[in-house]
């Protein structure tokens, strides 16, 4: 591991002016992915700024019905908060999926926002990747790419967002509150994440000296029937091969309203809209189900190795569906 600099800060201003005195500097909460990439040579911080004393671990649901947690929650309190398990049970499932009890107690769903990818050859300063060394080639493209994306992937790079929670939050329309120069903005997750197309480095939308503060969801009877689904090689402490993050609205049996998201198979936390309008005024039955799945697998682009991610992900679609309107 390369020699840092350790400091901590106490606000968010100063956290801010950390990140904009020394460029490439890092922050630090859980750290338990960043100490990882250390470790292996991927990130090489010069400046380390330890913000775990800034008073953003609340986890509240206001009056209005707008539940706020803050940036330093932790996973395990996000996912054993009953107000989150009551109004948004596809978020505390998708955590409760995630990684292994004893890191749930340490990462943050800030630090979970900003997760890097586990693509093997990102992971490897040996091995070629445009996200790690800007122009410098993608040896996935033509390697082993089993666990590789099949949407919103570029000639640049297929590597998979690897977060569960973030699945749930693209489902839930969930607002990312990050401080900067002019006060705080609110992205929603899709204008949060950048696709790769040709700068795949370029993974979100914050400036340089931006920080995360909050996430923020409106409660609304549709999140309350929803579920996550996770498949994987394995039953615990294993990344998606595909997961579906599912909640729908149901009126005399027809789908009023819905909403989809996809992991384990896109380069961001993916939200099928096609499939959703497929969805919504059809009947709440298996046919209309698989007509979804089918619409949000069209612009599919498999690789080499893993075109089995297409039909597992259309069984994955149409399972989660039948589960939500089932509990409906």
């Amino acid at each position: 591991m390369q020699p840092f600099v350790y400091q901590t800060v106490a606000d968010v201003e100063a956290a801010r002016a950390a990140l904009l005195s020394e460029p490439g500097a890092k922050l630090i909460a859980g750290g338990t992915t960043l100490i990882d990439l250390m470790k292996a040579g991927v990130e090489t911080p010069r400046v380390v700024i330890d913000i775990n004393r800034l008073p953003l671990a609340g986890i509240a649901l206001d009056a209005s019905g707008t539940l706020r947690i803050g940036a330093l929650a932790r996973n395990s309190d996000v996912a054993g908060d009953p107000a989150v398990a009551a109004a948004f049970p596809v978020l505390s499932q998708a955590l409760l999926a995630g990684a292994s009890g004893q890191l749930r107690n340490m990462a943050t769903v800030g630090g979970n926002l900003l997760q890097r990818t586990r693509c093997s050859y990102f992971r490897d300063p040996a091995a070629r990747c445009n996200r790690r060394v800007p122009e410098s080639g993608c040896d996935a493209l033509e390697g082993f790419n089993r666990s590789h994306a099949i949407l919103g992937t570029s000639e640049h790079c297929i590597a998979t967002h690897a977060s569960d929670m973030c699945v749930a939050l693209a489902a839930l329309d969930a607002r990312i509150v990050v401080a900067g120069a002019g006060g705080e903005r609110a992205l929603a997750l899709d204008a949060f994440y950048a696709l790769p197309a040709d700068r795949p480095e370029r993974e979100t939308t914050l400036e340089p000296g931006e920080l995360i503060v909050r996430i923020e969801l409106r409660s609304d009877p549709l999140f309350a029937r929803s579920h996550y689904l996770k498949l994987r090689d394995r039953a615990s402490y294993e990344f998606a091969l595909v997961s579906v993050a599912a909640a729908l609205q149901i009126e005399d049996g027809v789908v009023s309203d819905a909403r989809i998201a996809l992991g384990g198979v896109a380069t961001v936390p993916w939200r099928a809209r096609d499939a959703e309008a497929a969805l919504i005024g059809s009947p709440a039955e298996p046919r209309a189900f698989a007509a979804a799945a089918d619409a949000a697998l069209a612009g599919a682009v498999p690789r080499a190795h893993n075109g089995f991610k297409v039909e597992l992900a259309r069984r994955a679609i149409v399972r989660a569906l039948r589960t939500v309107a089932g509990a409906a």
